[in-house]
């Protein structure tokens, strides 16, 4: 197929509701299934349906995590071309007393949060065993709610001994360890990953559904590389924060490799010669009715779910 990024692989997590309810982030729900509208859109980022695996809500938990990332190291070995992308969306918090860090999944248990979250040390581990050519992993892991909590609504309660961060420079450099592979994190330091005021999406995701439509490319380009995200990210998220929630967001890269790409630019058509600007309402507009399809739990735009692997809070598995 010539509109296909055949050798590009995704696990895409959004936490969603755990299983402890004040610690729920639904909008991490809607960030993976619109980033999996996209990527498999053949119009778009030309993914093939069952190279990606989607988890959310009672299906995102810690062994999940784990599984999903040896069923996404499994692909890497069968196709020495691969190009692996994994995104988290969820809580991300620090033990100040050790200085380890924890991904929260949804079966955390509040009185026991170092024994069931999964340990940044076990996570790094699990992605090492990934031996894709070129990955790309996006981690989303410090939330503020939008306007209305920096407005004053209740902040989050976090078990004594934990603070609320952005993934740590130290865990960024572990993730980033070996041949062909690169980290965004989409804030820095004690900032907060922030929701967008209309609850759809988080900004980083908002931002990412555009620089993976060719926000961050120049007119020919048929690519999206590790280098046009960031440089759309870098940019537009920082405005709209400020803008959209009076808040500081900066999203950061670290990498040991050279650029690499990770999508198709309209499913290898390129952009324009009027560029971005040219595709930038078509592009919103694309993103409004994604997000309009996700009722229900389920994508209707850029393809149905059959043919990806997709663990939701009714235990549905469906697979091709």
């Amino acid at each position: 197929m010539d509109n296909a990024f055949s050798h590009g692989y995704a696990l895409l997590i959004g936490v969603g509701a755990s299983a402890y309810a004040p610690w729920s982030l639904p909008v991490t729900v809607q960030d993976v299934q619109a980033l999996r509208a996209v990527l498999t859109d053949p119009r778009l980022c030309g993914y093939l349906d069952d190279h990606i695996r989607l988890l959310h809500d009672a299906g995102a938990t810690r062994q999940a995590i784990l599984d999903s990332l040896a069923w996404l190291a499994e692909r890497a070995v069968a196709d020495g071309d691969a190009t692996a992308v994994v995104y988290f969306s969820g809580h991300g918090w620090l033990d100040e007393a050790t200085g380890r860090y924890y991904l929260l999944p949804h079966d955390v248990e509040p009185f026991d949060l170092a024994g069931s979250a999964l340990a940044a040390e076990a996570f790094t581990e699990a992605l090492r065993k990934v031996e894709a050519r070129r990955m790309l992993v996006l981690m989303d892991c410090c939330h503020a709610a939008g306007m209305t909590t920096a407005k004053g609504a209740p902040a989050l309660k976090l078990p004594a001994g934990f603070g609320q961060t952005a993934l740590p420079k130290g865990v960024a450099e572990a993730l980033k360890q070996g041949a062909g592979r690169a980290v965004i994190s989409s804030s820095t330091g004690a900032q907060k990953s922030w929701v967008r005021p209309d609850g759809t999406l988080s900004l980083f995701t908002y931002h990412l559904l555009e620089a993976l439509q060719g926000a961050g490319n120049r007119p020919g380009d048929t690519e999206v590389r590790v280098s046009d995200l960031m440089a759309h990210l870098s940019r537009a998220v920082p405005e709209s924060a400020r803008a959209l929630c009076g808040a500081e967001q900066t999203p950061f890269l670290d990498a040991a490799t050279e650029d690499f790409p990770v999508a198709l630019v309209r499913g290898g058509k390129g952009l324009p010669a009027g560029g971005w600007q040219a595709l930038q309402e078509e592009a919103a507009i694309r993103i409004g009715r994604v997000v309009q399809a996700i009722g229900d739990r389920s994508v209707a735009v850029g393809g149905d779910v059959r043919g990806s692997v997709i663990v939701t809070g009714d235990g549905n598995r469906v697979n091709r």
